[in-house]
């Protein structure tokens, strides 16, 4: 029985960010909307069976009323805290019941929870959420195309999947988290309402991608050295004057002057220490811990990040392979 998993975050999309820069806000109905459209892509290409995490918002539930599709979608039994650990739960599960690839709804931070549960079952990631260089804006019925010909096995996941890297942060040469785009060394001390917003606050960034077409904290690096997703160096900014002014999109409609006293590139497996000894460590966008002064802290790329489905490949490797393509009855392929 071939499974496909989804964990749709109901918070993405409505934080602090939609009040202090131009945000879209994506109300849980277009959430639905967007489920319905994966549903219909998953039944297209012959996926039976669904197994979604549960929400307060319903999401799946709202998604699935009044639809014929030929799915069996069932909901994971768990506790529900309304809070990260949820995404990362349902993602242990989803894997240890064997999917074939997880469909996620949310922004960086949902999909950044959602790989810490997650070892080696490819996603797809369709935006929800605000600053998004790791989830792609998809149509939800190419998404779902997309997931149900790799989970089935349609088409060639060697040739369709993509490993993408990480930047562990260790505390005292313990492992402490991950951010799958970029590290924010802040020096707001608390970590309050979580967002990161204001570049005035930033001392140092770490990032493991750096597209100029992207929005968000990685767009500045993207000015100085454009670095896509499989490519096995990151880099390291020290923000401040000094050095270049660079123009970038650092938020929906925000776009600013940033002075970069120093960057260099990030080689996998190097391990940086950070500079600030008191402050708040984001990842992802999200203030997640403090800085406690006497702690050694550094940051390391790693080439483990999660593997992602690139739609694209999928879908042309499934027209080439004709997957989709049904000959007329009775016909000799003339």
């Amino acid at each position: 029985m071939t499974l496909v998993g989804i964990i749709a975050n109901p918070a993405a999309g409505k934080d602090i960010r939609r009040l202090v820069a131009h945000g879209r806000v994506v109300p849980n109905q277009e959430k639905v909307n967007i489920l319905r459209r994966i549903f219909a892509g998953l039944d297209a290409v012959g996926v039976r069976n669904i197994v979604m995490m549960p929400d307060v918002a319903r999401l799946g539930n709202s998604a699935l009323d009044g639809t014929k599709f030929d799915l069996q979608v069932e909901f994971l039994d768990m506790i529900i805290y309304n809070a990260e650990r949820d995404s990362t739960t349902a993602a242990k599960m989803m894997e240890a019941a064997g999917v074939g690839c997880i469909v996620t709804l949310g922004g960086d931070g949902t999909n950044r929870v959602v790989a810490k549960g997650i070892e080696d079952v490819p996603l797809v990631p369709v935006s929800t959420g605000t600053n998004n260089v790791f989830p792609a804006m998809v149509e939800g019925t190419l998404a779902g195309l997309a997931a149900g010909l790799v989970a089935l096995g349609l088409v060639d996941a060697r040739k369709t999947t993509v490993r993408s890297k990480r930047l562990e942060v260790y505390v005292d040469d313990e492992y402490r988290d991950m951010a799958l785009v970029d590290v924010a060394v802040s020096m707001e001390r608390f970590v309050g309402a979580r967002a990161l917003w204001d570049i005035d606050t930033i001392h140092e960034l770490f990032l493991s991608r750096a597209e100029p077409s992207s929005i968000g904290l990685s767009a500045i690096g993207g000015q100085l050295r454009p670095v896509g997703i499989t490519e096995k160096v990151g880099l390291h900014l020290e923000l401040g004057p000094g050095g270049p002014s660079v123009t970038a999109p650092i938020a929906p409609g925000v776009v600013i002057q940033v002075d970069v006293k120093r960057w260099a590139e990030l080689k996998v497996g190097e391990r940086v220490s950070v500079g600030l000894r008191r402050g708040t460590i984001a990842l992802d966008g999200e203030r997640t811990f403090s800085l406690r002064g006497n702690e050694k802290v550094e940051v390391c790329l790693s080439s483990q990040g999660p593997r992602v489905v690139d739609i694209d490949a999928a879908l042309t490797e499934a027209s080439l392979g004709g997957v989709l393509v049904r000959e007329a009855s009775g016909s000799d392929g003339v």
